[in-house]
This record gives C-alpha cells, structure tokens and sequence, in this order.
C-alpha cells in the first residue's frame, strides 16, 4: 500500500492512547494477521489459480482464462480448484488426445494439493497465534461479510484470542494481598 508506514504509525498512535504499551502489541498481532491472510489465502489461491491456468494454456482448454478466474474464486473461498479441473479434466478425455489430456491429469493431481501445502506454512507465518485461529477466523468472517471478513474475522478472532490467553494467565495482585481466612 502507498500510504501503509503512515496509517500503521496512526495505528499505532491510537492504540497506544487507547490501551497503553499493551496496545501497541495488539496493533502488531492485528498487522501481522492481515499480512499472514494475505499470503496465507489470497496468494496461495493466486498460485494455485495461476496454476490451473497454465495447464489449461498448455492443453489447449477453451476459455482458459475464465476458467482461471473461477479457480481463483474457488480457492479464496476455501471450495479449491479441484471443483473446476475435474470437469477439464472430463473434457479433455472426451476430445483431446490422450497424451494431453493424460498430461492434463498430471498436471491437475500435483496442482490440487497445492493449497495443502502453501496454505499452513503462510498462514501462520509470524503471527504470535495459532493457526487455526487465523483461519477460521478468515473463514467465518468471509462467510459473514465477504472478502472484507477475510481479514477483519481473523484479526477479531486472534485479537480475542490474546485477550483471552492475556486475561487467564492475568496475575491478579488482589488475590495476593488478601489475608488467609481461617
């Protein structure tokens, strides 16, 4: 973003005046979840949209860009590409020949996983919370508002999270200072 260094210090001014030194910890998991959401969701469905795509430019599939955007939807929406490269896969049998079409296949069963495996490595990446958090938090969110709830479920939901690990492991200096009944 053009103007990202000067919103996050604002960020970080307000919430400072908000909530202090711990504040600004919270402004860093909030920035860190939506970086991790980026690359965790959205660039591993980018991937593996692009992916698709060349196979489908390769073998020569009709509307192969379409096909690529639909892919790309699929995957930010957590449905997968599979959805679309088993029906090309179909129609490649039934009018390509076999070498492309088999090779289609290859191509289709090494690209599929791809979310798999990208997926748990970015997504997690340098947030301070699990991530499973992060992303049924970016899963809920999206299902609630859309791909703004993407990063906003996330952020609310590993935000709540670190409240609550923060409220649990509180040392509470009243309980300390109270005299033992009995």
């Amino acid at each position: 973003l053009a103007n990202s260094e000067a919103a996050g210090r604002m960020t970080q001014a307000v919430a400072r005046r908000f909530a202090g030194e711990p504040g600004l910890e919270f402004a860093r998991i909030a920035e860190k979840t939506v970086r991790s959401v980026a690359s965790g969701i959205l660039g591993v469905a980018l991937i593996q949209a692009l992916l698709a795509g060349l196979g489908f430019l390769v073998a020569g599939v009709p509307a192969a860009g379409l096909l690529t955007l639909i892919c790309l939807l699929f995957g930010v929406i957590q449905l997968g590409v599979v959805i679309v490269l088993i029906p090309v896969v179909i129609y490649l049998f039934s009018t390509a020949d076999t070498l492309t079409a088999v090779g289609f296949l290859i191509w289709a069963i090494l690209v599929a996983p791809v979310d798999n495996i990208l997926k748990p490595l970015l997504l997690g990446r340098g947030v301070d919370v699990p991530m499973l958090i992060v992303f049924v938090g970016a899963i809920g969110g999206f299902l609630n508002a859309g791909i703004i709830g993407l990063f906003i479920g996330a952020v609310v939901l590993a935000l709540g999270y670190k409240l609550f690990l923060a409220w649990v492991t509180e040392d509470s200096g009243a309980d300390r200072t109270r005299e033992p009944e009995g």
